[in-house]
Protein backbone atom coordinates (compact mmCIF):
# COMPACT_ATOMS: atom_id res chain seq x y z
CA UNK A 1 0.00 0.00 0.00
CA UNK A 2 1.55 3.37 -1.00
CA UNK A 3 2.47 5.88 1.71
CA UNK A 4 0.04 8.79 1.56
CA UNK A 5 1.13 12.41 1.53
CA UNK A 6 -0.61 14.58 4.13
CA UNK A 7 -1.62 18.00 2.76
CA UNK A 8 -1.49 20.97 5.10
CA UNK A 9 -3.46 23.94 3.78
CA UNK A 10 -2.60 27.32 5.28
CA UNK A 11 -5.79 29.33 5.41
CA UNK A 12 -5.30 32.14 7.88
CA UNK A 13 -4.32 35.05 5.68
CA UNK A 14 -6.27 38.30 5.49
CA UNK A 15 -4.49 40.17 2.72
CA UNK A 16 -5.68 43.48 1.34
CA UNK A 17 -4.03 43.49 -2.10
CA UNK A 18 -7.34 42.43 -3.66
CA UNK A 19 -9.50 44.93 -1.79
CA UNK A 20 -12.46 45.51 -2.02
CA UNK A 21 -13.10 41.80 -2.80
CA UNK A 22 -10.63 40.57 -0.17
CA UNK A 23 -11.00 42.00 3.34
CA UNK A 24 -10.02 41.07 6.85
CA UNK A 25 -13.43 39.53 7.56
CA UNK A 26 -13.51 37.51 4.31
CA UNK A 27 -10.11 37.18 2.58
CA UNK A 28 -9.50 36.24 -1.05
CA UNK A 29 -9.00 32.49 -0.51
CA UNK A 30 -12.74 32.09 0.08
CA UNK A 31 -13.75 33.92 -3.10
CA UNK A 32 -14.25 32.51 -6.61
CA UNK A 33 -11.74 34.59 -8.53
CA UNK A 34 -10.97 32.32 -11.47
CA UNK A 35 -13.71 29.69 -11.63
CA UNK A 36 -16.76 28.18 -9.99
CA UNK A 37 -14.93 27.17 -6.81
CA UNK A 38 -13.14 29.38 -4.31
CA UNK A 39 -9.34 29.44 -4.29
CA UNK A 40 -9.43 27.47 -1.02
CA UNK A 41 -11.73 24.83 -2.50
CA UNK A 42 -9.58 24.56 -5.61
CA UNK A 43 -6.51 24.03 -3.40
CA UNK A 44 -8.26 21.31 -1.40
CA UNK A 45 -9.40 19.54 -4.57
CA UNK A 46 -5.91 19.73 -6.07
CA UNK A 47 -4.51 18.08 -2.93
CA UNK A 48 -7.00 15.22 -2.91
CA UNK A 49 -7.04 11.86 -4.64
CA UNK A 50 -5.34 8.50 -4.31
CA UNK A 51 -1.92 9.88 -3.35
CA UNK A 52 -3.18 12.14 -0.56
CA UNK A 53 -4.56 11.68 2.92
CA UNK A 54 -7.33 13.92 4.24
CA UNK A 55 -6.05 17.49 4.61
CA UNK A 56 -5.07 19.36 7.75
CA UNK A 57 -6.25 22.97 7.61
CA UNK A 58 -4.66 25.72 9.71
CA UNK A 59 -6.86 28.79 10.02
CA UNK A 60 -8.13 31.48 12.38
CA UNK A 61 -11.18 31.33 14.61
CA UNK A 62 -13.13 33.81 12.46
CA UNK A 63 -12.86 31.53 9.41
CA UNK A 64 -13.46 28.11 10.98
CA UNK A 65 -17.08 27.72 9.87
CA UNK A 66 -16.35 29.09 6.40
CA UNK A 67 -13.66 26.43 6.07
CA UNK A 68 -16.00 23.60 7.08
CA UNK A 69 -18.81 24.88 4.86
CA UNK A 70 -16.60 25.25 1.79
CA UNK A 71 -14.99 21.82 2.30
CA UNK A 72 -18.43 20.24 2.63
CA UNK A 73 -19.50 21.85 -0.64
CA UNK A 74 -16.70 19.99 -2.48
CA UNK A 75 -17.22 16.82 -0.39
CA UNK A 76 -13.85 16.83 1.37
CA UNK A 77 -13.66 15.79 5.02
CA UNK A 78 -10.58 17.25 6.76
CA UNK A 79 -8.38 15.19 9.06
CA UNK A 80 -8.13 18.18 11.39
CA UNK A 81 -8.76 21.91 11.50
CA UNK A 82 -6.25 23.69 13.71
CA UNK A 83 -7.34 27.08 15.05
CA UNK A 84 -4.58 29.63 15.62
CA UNK A 85 -5.31 31.91 18.60
CA UNK A 86 -3.61 34.73 16.64
CA UNK A 87 -1.78 35.01 13.36
CA UNK A 88 1.92 34.23 13.82
CA UNK A 89 3.05 33.79 10.19
CA UNK A 90 3.90 30.48 8.53
CA UNK A 91 6.62 29.03 10.78
CA UNK A 92 4.45 28.41 13.88
CA UNK A 93 1.47 27.33 11.75
CA UNK A 94 3.46 24.73 9.82
CA UNK A 95 5.25 23.50 12.93
CA UNK A 96 1.95 23.06 14.81
CA UNK A 97 0.58 20.97 11.93
CA UNK A 98 3.77 18.88 11.86
CA UNK A 99 3.63 18.21 15.61
CA UNK A 100 -0.06 17.32 15.41
CA UNK A 101 0.58 14.90 12.54
CA UNK A 102 3.71 13.46 14.17
CA UNK A 103 1.68 12.52 17.25
CA UNK A 104 -0.38 10.06 15.22
CA UNK A 105 2.02 9.14 12.39
CA UNK A 106 5.74 9.69 13.02
CA UNK A 107 7.71 9.93 9.79
CA UNK A 108 4.69 11.04 7.75
CA UNK A 109 5.26 13.10 4.62
CA UNK A 110 3.65 16.54 4.77
CA UNK A 111 2.92 18.83 1.80
CA UNK A 112 2.40 22.45 2.85
CA UNK A 113 0.53 24.78 0.49
CA UNK A 114 -1.12 28.18 0.73
CA UNK A 115 -4.87 28.21 0.13
CA UNK A 116 -4.94 31.03 -2.42
CA UNK A 117 -2.78 29.86 -5.33
CA UNK A 118 -3.92 29.05 -8.86
CA UNK A 119 -2.38 25.89 -10.38
CA UNK A 120 -4.62 24.75 -13.25
CA UNK A 121 -2.64 21.68 -14.41
CA UNK A 122 -3.27 19.18 -11.61
CA UNK A 123 -1.48 16.32 -13.40
CA UNK A 124 1.71 18.34 -13.91
CA UNK A 125 1.65 19.54 -10.32
CA UNK A 126 1.13 15.96 -9.08
CA UNK A 127 4.21 14.87 -11.04
CA UNK A 128 6.24 17.56 -9.28
CA UNK A 129 4.90 16.41 -5.90
CA UNK A 130 5.84 12.80 -6.69
CA UNK A 131 9.40 13.87 -7.52
CA UNK A 132 9.60 15.92 -4.32
CA UNK A 133 8.28 13.02 -2.22
CA UNK A 134 11.13 10.77 -3.33
CA UNK A 135 13.64 13.43 -2.25
CA UNK A 136 11.83 14.15 1.02
CA UNK A 137 11.99 10.47 1.98
CA UNK A 138 15.78 10.80 1.86
CA UNK A 139 15.68 13.41 4.63
CA UNK A 140 15.55 16.60 2.58
CA UNK A 141 13.39 19.68 3.00
CA UNK A 142 11.93 20.28 -0.45
CA UNK A 143 10.53 23.46 -1.91
CA UNK A 144 9.02 24.11 -5.34
CA UNK A 145 10.39 26.70 -7.76
CA UNK A 146 8.11 28.19 -10.41
CA UNK A 147 9.43 28.85 -13.92
CA UNK A 148 9.28 32.66 -14.21
CA UNK A 149 7.76 34.38 -17.23
CA UNK A 150 8.79 37.92 -16.29
CA UNK A 151 11.13 39.91 -14.07
CA UNK A 152 8.84 39.95 -11.04
CA UNK A 153 9.76 42.10 -8.01
CA UNK A 154 6.84 40.98 -5.86
CA UNK A 155 8.12 37.43 -5.23
CA UNK A 156 11.10 35.92 -3.50
CA UNK A 157 13.31 33.85 -5.81
CA UNK A 158 15.23 30.56 -5.54
CA UNK A 159 18.71 30.09 -6.99
CA UNK A 160 19.25 26.65 -8.48
CA UNK A 161 22.55 24.79 -8.22
CA UNK A 162 22.36 23.93 -11.95
CA UNK A 163 20.37 25.11 -14.96
CA UNK A 164 16.99 23.32 -15.35
CA UNK A 165 16.55 21.30 -18.54
CA UNK A 166 14.67 22.68 -21.50
CA UNK A 167 11.35 20.94 -20.81
CA UNK A 168 11.52 21.84 -17.10
CA UNK A 169 11.20 18.25 -15.91
CA UNK A 170 10.48 18.01 -12.15
CA UNK A 171 13.93 16.77 -11.12
CA UNK A 172 14.99 17.65 -7.59
CA UNK A 173 18.35 19.33 -7.08
CA UNK A 174 20.14 21.04 -4.18
CA UNK A 175 19.02 24.60 -3.57
CA UNK A 176 21.84 27.13 -3.83
CA UNK A 177 20.10 29.92 -1.90
CA UNK A 178 16.93 31.88 -1.22
CA UNK A 179 16.80 35.38 -2.73
CA UNK A 180 14.74 38.15 -1.16
CA UNK A 181 12.27 40.16 -3.25
CA UNK A 182 14.61 41.94 -5.68
CA UNK A 183 14.66 45.32 -7.33
CA UNK A 184 13.75 45.42 -11.03
CA UNK A 185 17.33 45.31 -12.32
CA UNK A 186 18.17 42.26 -10.19
CA UNK A 187 14.92 40.56 -11.15
CA UNK A 188 15.66 41.13 -14.84
CA UNK A 189 19.16 39.68 -14.43
CA UNK A 190 17.83 36.57 -12.66
CA UNK A 191 15.05 36.13 -15.21
CA UNK A 192 17.47 36.26 -18.12
CA UNK A 193 20.08 34.09 -16.39
CA UNK A 194 17.79 31.04 -16.24
CA UNK A 195 19.05 29.67 -12.90
CA UNK A 196 16.49 31.40 -10.70
CA UNK A 197 12.86 30.43 -10.06
CA UNK A 198 10.02 32.07 -8.18
CA UNK A 199 9.56 30.95 -4.59
CA UNK A 200 5.99 29.60 -4.38
CA UNK A 201 6.03 28.95 -0.64
CA UNK A 202 5.05 25.29 -1.17
CA UNK A 203 7.06 22.67 0.75
CA UNK A 204 7.25 18.91 1.17
CA UNK A 205 9.15 17.05 3.91
CA UNK A 206 8.77 14.40 6.55
CA UNK A 207 7.54 15.66 9.90
CA UNK A 208 10.65 14.16 11.53
CA UNK A 209 12.95 16.17 9.23
CA UNK A 210 11.11 19.41 9.88
CA UNK A 211 10.99 18.94 13.65
CA UNK A 212 14.73 18.18 13.65
CA UNK A 213 15.34 21.45 11.77
CA UNK A 214 13.41 23.38 14.40
CA UNK A 215 15.36 21.60 17.16
CA UNK A 216 18.54 22.93 15.56
CA UNK A 217 17.53 26.45 14.51
CA UNK A 218 14.44 27.38 16.57
CA UNK A 219 14.45 25.33 19.80
CA UNK A 220 12.48 27.93 21.76
CA UNK A 221 9.76 28.09 19.10
CA UNK A 222 9.62 24.30 19.07
CA UNK A 223 9.13 24.20 22.85
CA UNK A 224 6.37 26.84 22.81
CA UNK A 225 4.57 25.28 19.86
CA UNK A 226 4.73 21.86 21.49
CA UNK A 227 3.02 23.38 24.52
CA UNK A 228 0.34 25.00 22.33
CA UNK A 229 -0.37 21.65 20.65
CA UNK A 230 -0.23 19.62 23.89
CA UNK A 231 -2.63 22.01 25.65
CA UNK A 232 -4.99 22.32 22.67
CA UNK A 233 -8.70 21.86 23.26
CA UNK A 234 -11.32 20.25 21.03
CA UNK A 235 -14.22 22.54 20.21
CA UNK A 236 -17.04 21.30 17.95
CA UNK A 237 -14.57 19.25 15.93
CA UNK A 238 -11.95 22.00 15.75
CA UNK A 239 -8.59 21.86 17.55
CA UNK A 240 -7.95 25.14 19.33
CA UNK A 241 -4.24 25.63 19.96
CA UNK A 242 -3.51 26.93 23.45
CA UNK A 243 -3.45 30.71 23.58
CA UNK A 244 -0.82 31.42 26.24
CA UNK A 245 2.16 29.58 24.69
CA UNK A 246 1.03 30.64 21.20
CA UNK A 247 1.07 34.33 22.16
CA UNK A 248 4.76 34.03 23.08
CA UNK A 249 5.75 32.82 19.60
CA UNK A 250 7.65 35.04 17.19
CA UNK A 251 5.83 36.24 14.07
CA UNK A 252 8.17 34.71 11.48
CA UNK A 253 7.97 32.91 8.16
CA UNK A 254 9.15 29.33 7.65
CA UNK A 255 11.80 30.61 5.23
CA UNK A 256 13.43 32.87 7.83
CA UNK A 257 12.93 30.45 10.71
CA UNK A 258 14.58 27.32 9.29
CA UNK A 259 14.61 26.94 5.49
CA UNK A 260 17.28 29.55 4.75
CA UNK A 261 19.52 28.01 7.40
CA UNK A 262 19.10 24.30 6.59
CA UNK A 263 21.84 22.56 4.53
CA UNK A 264 19.46 19.80 3.36
CA UNK A 265 17.26 22.02 1.15
CA UNK A 266 16.26 20.75 -2.29
CA UNK A 267 14.14 22.37 -4.98
CA UNK A 268 11.87 20.78 -7.59
CA UNK A 269 11.34 23.00 -10.65
CA UNK A 270 7.74 23.42 -11.76
CA UNK A 271 7.19 24.49 -15.34
CA UNK A 272 3.39 24.76 -15.34
CA UNK A 273 1.09 27.72 -14.91
CA UNK A 274 1.05 29.18 -11.39
CA UNK A 275 -0.18 32.39 -9.81
CA UNK A 276 -0.70 33.64 -6.29
CA UNK A 277 -3.17 36.25 -7.57
CA UNK A 278 -1.29 38.80 -5.53
CA UNK A 279 -3.06 41.82 -6.97
CA UNK A 280 -5.64 42.98 -9.49
CA UNK A 281 -3.03 43.17 -12.25
CA UNK A 282 -2.45 39.42 -11.72
CA UNK A 283 -6.21 38.74 -11.81
CA UNK A 284 -6.37 40.60 -15.13
CA UNK A 285 -3.36 38.73 -16.51
CA UNK A 286 -4.70 35.31 -15.48
CA UNK A 287 -8.27 36.08 -16.54
CA UNK A 288 -7.79 35.19 -20.24
CA UNK A 289 -7.99 38.72 -21.69
CA UNK A 290 -9.70 38.97 -25.07
CA UNK A 291 -8.07 40.31 -28.25
CA UNK A 292 -8.26 43.85 -26.84
CA UNK A 293 -6.82 42.78 -23.52
CA UNK A 294 -10.16 43.16 -21.72
CA UNK A 295 -11.42 40.94 -18.90
CA UNK A 296 -15.01 41.31 -17.68
CA UNK A 297 -16.57 39.44 -14.76
CA UNK A 298 -20.17 39.63 -13.61
CA UNK A 299 -22.55 42.24 -15.03
CA UNK A 300 -19.89 44.32 -16.80
CA UNK A 301 -19.68 45.84 -20.29
CA UNK A 302 -16.57 47.18 -22.01
CA UNK A 303 -16.89 49.61 -24.93
CA UNK A 304 -13.72 50.56 -26.82
CA UNK A 305 -11.51 49.51 -23.89
CA UNK A 306 -8.02 47.98 -23.98
CA UNK A 307 -5.96 46.13 -21.35
CA UNK A 308 -8.67 46.71 -18.76
CA UNK A 309 -10.37 44.70 -16.01
CA UNK A 310 -14.06 45.36 -15.28
CA UNK A 311 -15.50 43.28 -12.45
CA UNK A 312 -18.88 43.55 -10.72
CA UNK A 313 -19.61 41.50 -7.62
CA UNK A 314 -23.20 42.74 -7.38
CA UNK A 315 -26.17 40.98 -8.97
CA UNK A 316 -27.80 44.31 -9.79
CA UNK A 317 -24.90 46.70 -10.37
CA UNK A 318 -23.84 46.93 -14.02
CA UNK A 319 -20.30 48.23 -14.57
CA UNK A 320 -19.76 50.00 -17.91
CA UNK A 321 -16.37 51.13 -19.15
CA UNK A 322 -15.96 53.42 -22.19
CA UNK A 323 -12.59 54.20 -23.77
CA UNK A 324 -10.55 52.87 -20.84
CA UNK A 325 -6.92 51.75 -21.14
CA UNK A 326 -4.88 49.97 -18.45
CA UNK A 327 -7.64 50.47 -15.86
CA UNK A 328 -8.94 48.20 -13.09
CA UNK A 329 -12.55 48.65 -11.93
CA UNK A 330 -13.91 46.40 -9.17
CA UNK A 331 -17.44 47.10 -7.91
CA UNK A 332 -18.85 45.65 -4.69
CA UNK A 333 -22.25 46.49 -3.19
CA UNK A 334 -20.57 48.85 -0.71
CA UNK A 335 -17.34 49.99 -2.40
CA UNK A 336 -15.84 50.59 -5.85
CA UNK A 337 -12.13 50.51 -6.75
CA UNK A 338 -10.90 52.42 -9.81
CA UNK A 339 -7.15 52.31 -10.41
CA UNK A 340 -4.53 52.35 -13.12
CA UNK A 341 -3.37 48.78 -13.64
CA UNK A 342 0.24 49.71 -12.95
CA UNK A 343 -0.73 51.11 -9.54
CA UNK A 344 -3.18 48.43 -8.45
CA UNK A 345 -0.66 47.16 -5.86
CA UNK A 346 -1.15 50.45 -4.00
CA UNK A 347 -4.62 49.35 -2.92
CA UNK A 348 -3.13 48.82 0.56
CA UNK A 349 -2.81 52.59 0.75
CA UNK A 350 -6.54 52.89 0.15
CA UNK A 351 -7.29 50.43 2.94
CA UNK A 352 -5.08 52.40 5.33
CA UNK A 353 -6.86 55.63 4.38
CA UNK A 354 -10.28 54.04 4.91
CA UNK A 355 -9.25 52.72 8.33
CA UNK A 356 -8.05 56.21 9.30
CA UNK A 357 -11.48 57.68 8.53
CA UNK A 358 -13.30 54.85 10.32
CA UNK A 359 -14.91 53.37 7.21
CA UNK A 360 -16.26 49.86 7.79
CA UNK A 361 -15.43 48.96 4.18
CA UNK A 362 -11.73 48.80 5.08
CA UNK A 363 -12.09 45.47 6.90
CA UNK A 364 -15.70 44.31 6.82
CA UNK A 365 -17.16 42.37 3.93
CA UNK A 366 -20.73 43.36 2.94
CA UNK A 367 -21.85 39.73 3.23
CA UNK A 368 -21.41 38.61 6.83
CA UNK A 369 -20.71 34.86 7.08
CA UNK A 370 -21.82 32.95 10.15
CA UNK A 371 -21.81 29.27 11.22
CA UNK A 372 -25.41 28.89 10.02
CA UNK A 373 -25.12 30.78 6.69
CA UNK A 374 -24.81 34.49 5.90
CA UNK A 375 -26.62 37.82 5.79
CA UNK A 376 -26.23 41.18 4.09
CA UNK A 377 -27.79 44.58 4.70
CA UNK A 378 -30.05 45.80 1.90
CA UNK A 379 -31.07 49.14 3.39
CA UNK A 380 -30.20 51.05 6.58
CA UNK A 381 -32.00 54.03 8.09
CA UNK A 382 -31.92 55.90 11.39
CA UNK A 383 -34.33 53.47 13.11
CA UNK A 384 -34.61 50.58 10.67
CA UNK A 385 -32.53 48.04 8.76
CA UNK A 386 -33.47 45.53 6.05
CA UNK A 387 -31.41 42.35 5.67
CA UNK A 388 -31.34 39.32 3.41
CA UNK A 389 -30.61 36.22 5.51
CA UNK A 390 -29.66 32.80 4.11
CA UNK A 391 -29.76 29.80 6.46
CA UNK A 392 -28.07 26.55 5.38
CA UNK A 393 -30.03 23.27 5.36
CA UNK A 394 -30.27 21.86 8.87
CA UNK A 395 -28.73 24.97 10.43
CA UNK A 396 -30.17 27.11 13.24
CA UNK A 397 -29.52 30.52 14.73
CA UNK A 398 -29.18 30.75 18.49
CA UNK A 399 -32.16 31.09 20.82
CA UNK A 400 -31.93 34.80 21.60
CA UNK A 401 -33.62 38.09 22.38
CA UNK A 402 -32.86 41.79 21.83
CA UNK A 403 -33.07 44.81 24.13
CA UNK A 404 -33.54 47.50 21.51
CA UNK A 405 -35.16 46.13 18.36
CA UNK A 406 -38.14 44.24 17.02
CA UNK A 407 -37.98 42.10 13.87
CA UNK A 408 -40.29 41.15 11.05
CA UNK A 409 -39.35 38.05 9.03
CA UNK A 410 -40.65 37.35 5.52
CA UNK A 411 -39.68 33.97 4.02
CA UNK A 412 -38.97 34.21 0.28
CA UNK A 413 -37.39 30.79 -0.36
CA UNK A 414 -37.74 27.51 1.53
CA UNK A 415 -39.29 26.96 4.94
CA UNK A 416 -38.35 28.33 8.35
CA UNK A 417 -39.06 26.73 11.70
CA UNK A 418 -39.62 29.72 14.00
CA UNK A 419 -39.63 29.74 17.79
CA UNK A 420 -41.30 32.72 19.53
CA UNK A 421 -41.32 32.26 23.30
CA UNK A 422 -43.15 28.92 23.80
CA UNK A 423 -44.65 28.76 20.28
CA UNK A 424 -42.95 26.83 17.46
CA UNK A 425 -44.35 27.00 13.91
CA UNK A 426 -43.38 26.58 10.27
CA UNK A 427 -43.29 29.66 8.05
CA UNK A 428 -43.17 29.01 4.30
CA UNK A 429 -42.64 31.14 1.20
CA UNK A 430 -44.64 34.39 1.12
CA UNK A 431 -45.53 34.05 4.81
CA UNK A 432 -44.23 36.33 7.56
CA UNK A 433 -43.93 36.51 11.32
CA UNK A 434 -43.40 39.40 13.78
CA UNK A 435 -40.87 39.20 16.65
CA UNK A 436 -41.70 41.82 19.31
CA UNK A 437 -38.89 43.57 21.20
CA UNK A 438 -37.59 41.44 24.08
CA UNK A 439 -39.19 38.22 22.84
CA UNK A 440 -37.16 35.00 22.97
CA UNK A 441 -36.88 33.65 19.44
CA UNK A 442 -35.01 31.36 17.08
CA UNK A 443 -34.93 30.65 13.35
CA UNK A 444 -34.09 27.19 11.89
CA UNK A 445 -33.99 25.64 8.43
CA UNK A 446 -35.52 22.14 8.61
CA UNK A 447 -35.32 21.64 4.84
CA UNK A 448 -32.75 20.29 2.38
CA UNK A 449 -32.19 23.56 0.46
CA UNK A 450 -31.05 26.98 1.69
CA UNK A 451 -33.78 29.06 3.30
CA UNK A 452 -33.90 32.75 2.39
CA UNK A 453 -35.81 35.44 4.23
CA UNK A 454 -35.97 39.20 4.41
CA UNK A 455 -35.66 40.66 7.90
CA UNK A 456 -36.91 44.14 8.74
CA UNK A 457 -35.50 45.50 12.02
CA UNK A 458 -36.93 48.51 13.81
CA UNK A 459 -35.72 50.09 17.02
CA UNK A 460 -33.47 52.58 18.73
CA UNK A 461 -30.27 50.52 18.28
CA UNK A 462 -29.61 47.99 15.53
CA UNK A 463 -26.05 46.83 16.31
CA UNK A 464 -25.07 43.17 16.03
CA UNK A 465 -24.03 43.14 19.68
CA UNK A 466 -27.61 43.70 20.91
CA UNK A 467 -28.18 40.06 21.68
CA UNK A 468 -28.90 37.91 24.73
CA UNK A 469 -28.10 34.30 23.82
CA UNK A 470 -29.78 31.43 25.69
CA UNK A 471 -28.87 28.37 23.59
CA UNK A 472 -26.44 27.99 20.71
CA UNK A 473 -25.38 24.83 18.87
CA UNK A 474 -22.15 26.62 17.87
CA UNK A 475 -21.12 27.34 21.48
CA UNK A 476 -20.76 31.11 21.05
CA UNK A 477 -20.87 33.31 24.12
CA UNK A 478 -23.03 36.26 25.08
CA UNK A 479 -22.71 39.20 22.74
CA UNK A 480 -21.16 37.14 19.93
CA UNK A 481 -22.59 37.92 16.55
CA UNK A 482 -25.37 35.92 14.89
Amino acid sequence: MPVLIHPVILCGGSGTRLWPLSRKSYPKQFSSLTGDTSLFQASALRLSGAAFAAPIVVTGSDFRFIVTEQLAQVEIAPAAILIEPQARNTAPAILAAALSLHAREPGALMLVAPSDHVIPDVAQFSAAVEAAAATARQGNLVTFGIRPDRAETGYGWLELSTQPDVDFAPVAQPLAQFVEKPDLATAQMMFEGGKHLWNAGIFLFSVDTLIAAFETYQPEMLEQTRAAVAQAELDLGFTRLAGEPWAALDDISIDYAVMEKAPNMSVVPYGGVWSDLGGWEAVWRDGNPDAQGVVTTGPATAIDCTDTLLRSESETLEVVGIGLKDIVVVAMPDAVLVAHKDRAQEVKTAVTALKAKGAAQADTFPRDHRPWGWFESLAVGRRFQVKRIVVNPGAALSLQSHHHRAEHWIVVEGTARVTIDAEVKLVTENQSVYIPLGTTHRMENPGKVPMVLVEVQTGSYLGEDDIIRYEDVYARGQGAKG
